[in-house]
């Protein structure tokens, strides 16, 4: 119910407020497990990503969100949210994610680990783990015009063009025992990649074109060569 109650206000205050466009909304799977990809400009975005996405949506949010106040917490519960520490190895959120997946749910992650309004910098690998661990898809999304939306309570007035472009789905190569640090590495890039390829050149920063070893053969394509 809260879920729905804050989307239903979130896509009034976007019709009122902002020049909002999302764009691939026939690359979502209605249902099964997926993994959402997303960068990070906003406190904004995942808000925005459940309004603008047509399945129901679960984040991993930093643990101090839910330490500050208690109403917080009940919000952050309700909408969907569980709490990620961000110190070493998190196994309790790494266990909520693995259910919420083998239960055919959505679950939305940023990779980079914070926001970053100046453009994409190095993603964890935690992303990459569990895409091949699981063999879920992977959704990619490219987020744009939310940098300027700084504080939580934007969410109540978000101006001016915002963008959310959904890329095709994809999974990662399975592979048997434990990945080496490499592996991880080049499966991230590459998730991330996909990503920057939704998103004007200003976004991608080390994502883009000269900062990987990797090129996109159009926006949305299924194919990732290596650069020469």
């Amino acid at each position: 119910m809260i879920y729905r109650l804050a989307n239903l206000v979130q896509k009034a205050t976007l019709r009122l407020f902002a020049d909002w466009e999302v764009t691939g909304l026939q690359n979502v799977p209605r249902d099964g497990p997926l993994i959402i990809v997303s960068n990070h400009v906003s406190n904004f975005d995942s808000s925005l990503l459940s309004r603008s996405l047509p399945r129901r949506l679960r984040f991993l949010a930093k643990a101090t969100m839910f330490e500050r106040m208690f109403l917080a917490r009940w919000f952050l519960l309700r909408y969907g949210a569980f709490p990620l520490k961000r110190e070493g190895v998190d196994v309790r959120a790494h266990r909520w994610v693995m259910g919420q997946l083998d239960a055919g749910n959505a679950i939305a992650i940023f990779p980079e680990g914070t926001r970053n309004s100046e453009g994409m910098e190095r993603a964890h690998s935690g992303v990459a783990r569990l895409a091949m661990r699981t063999q879920a898809p992977v959704l990619p999304v490219g987020i744009t015009g939310t940098e300027r939306l700084g504080t939580f309570l934007r969410v109540l007035n978000p101006t001016g063009k915002i963008t959310v472009n959904i890329g095709q789905p994809f999974t990662l190569p399975a592979i048997d025992g434990k990945p080496e640090k490499a592996e991880l590495v080049s499966m991230t890039d590459m998730i991330m990649t996909r990503v920057a390829a939704l998103l004007p050149p200003r976004y991608q920063g080390v994502y883009g074109v000269e900062g990987t070893g990797w090129r996109v053969k159009g926006v949305g394509s299924e194919t990732l060569t290596p650069n020469p």
